[in-house]
């Protein structure tokens, strides 16, 4: 598994250079070293040990993943620093996360709190994915997104709150043809721009109700 991870991270990595610098220098690779021992800890009830573990390796690498999270194979987390990942959190394989993620809880919910990521899902840059939700095969959650609700197989989730903006190839609405962390639309700032035109054009209205009254009192 430590060799696929490092294969992972030397195909989704470009300033990566080989694996002994991946497994020395990479704090997402030091941190699911950590987790591994920790969830094993963890599944046979040794859970304050388990714990340790994990706040040292936040300690260590900034990195914080609950050990009672499930945690698929060639999870690729790139810079990770910020990062929390959930007890009852559920990922896939082959999994794309970046700095400054939450895999969290709403704080309303019992049991299962956590989202549940599939197979070969991207989460940009400080990205908020919360509750017991699920974010389905090849979905793509752009940077900055607060995602409330499911998001489903090859769609593509922007904005606050987040809303789909392409599934399985298909325009939603205006989007970027990749999620680079930069070049997406946000939905909400759509909603304001329009509201703003609305806006405009009731006051150019109103203006002309009132030159009208005036011309006629004249």
């Amino acid at each position: 598994m430590l060799i696929e991870t490092l294969t992972a991270y030397q195909k989704r990595d470009p300033a990566a250079r080989g694996k002994l610098e991946i497994f020395l220098l990479y704090a997402g690779v030091h941190a699911i070293i950590y987790y591994r021992f920790a969830h094993w800890l963890h599944r046979h009830q040794l859970c304050f040990l388990a714990r340790c573990i994990s706040q040292w390796a936040r300690f260590w690498t900034g990195i914080e993943i609950h050990p009672g999270a499930t945690i698929g194979r060639r999870l690729v987390i790139d810079h990770g620093t910020g990062i929390v990942i959930g007890e009852t959190t559920e990922i896939g394989d082959d999994v794309l996360i970046y700095q400054g993620v939450t895999l969290g809880g709403t704080g309303k919910d019992l049991g299962k709190r956590h989202p549940t990521l599939g197979n070969n899902v991207l989460v940009g840059s400080g990205a908020r994915v919360l509750g017991p939700i699920t974010i389905h095969d090849n979905a793509r959650i752009a940077a900055g997104a607060v995602v409330l609700q499911d998001v489903p197989a090859n769609a593509t989730a922007v904005g606050v709150p987040a809303q789909i903006v392409r599934v399985n190839g298909e325009k939603v609405r205006r989007y970027a043809d990749e999620v680079d962390q930069t070049d997406v639309v946000n939905p909400t700032l759509q909603k304001i721009e329009a509201l703003t035109r609305r806006v405009e054009e009731l006051e150019k209205k109103l203006k002309e109700a009132e030159n009208a009254i005036q011309s006629k009192g004249e």
